[in-house]
C-alpha cells in the first residue's frame, strides 16, 4: 500500500521561507511524477511544482516560478519543496502527489494516484 506522509507546513510572515517534505513507500516510483498540489479555500486545487522520478524533470506553476523549488532523494524516496519569499496567497493547504504521467507533455501532466493527507502552509501579511 502506497504512503505518502507530509511534513513541515506551519506559521510563517511574509517575505520567509518553508520547507515541505514527503515521504513516500510503498512501491516503487520510476515511470512516475511525484509533485505538490495546493487549494485555498474556496479555491480549486492546483499543481505548484511536480518533478519525474527517473529524471528529475521539474515543472512549476507561473505563480511560484523562482520562488519555489522542488526536488527528490532517490535513496531515501523523499521529495522536498523549499518556498521562500513566500506570499499570503501562497497560504493553503499543501498535498503531495504521485502518479503516471506523460512524459510528452512533462511533469505537469502528473496524475494524482497516490495523495497525501495534506499539511497546512499559512503566510501572515
Amino acid at each position: 500500500q502506497v504512503q505518502l506522509v507530509e511534513s513541515g507546513g506551519g506559521l510563517v510572515q511574509a517575505g520567509g521561507s518553508l520547507r515541505l517534505s514527503c515521504a513516500a513507500n510503498g512501491r516503487t516510483f520510476s515511470g512516475y511524477a511525484m509533485g505538490w498540489f495546493r487549494q485555498a479555500p474556496g479555491k480549486e486545487r492546483e499543481l505548484v511544482a511536480a518533478i519525474s522520478w527517473s529524471r528529475g524533470n521539474t515543472d512549476y506553476a507561473d505563480s511560484v516560478k523562482g520562488r519555489f523549488t522542488i526536488s527528490r532523494d532517490t535513496a531515501k524516496n523523499t521529495v522536498n519543496l523549499q518556498m521562500n519569499s513566500l506570499k499570503p496567497e501562497d497560504t493553503a493547504v499543501y498535498y503531495c502527489a504521485a502518479g503516471r504521467f506523460s512524459p510528452g507533455f512533462g511533469p505537469r501532466s502528473l496524475r494524482g494516484d497516490y495523495w497525501g493527507q495534506g499539511t497546512q502552509v499559512t503566510v501572515s501579511s
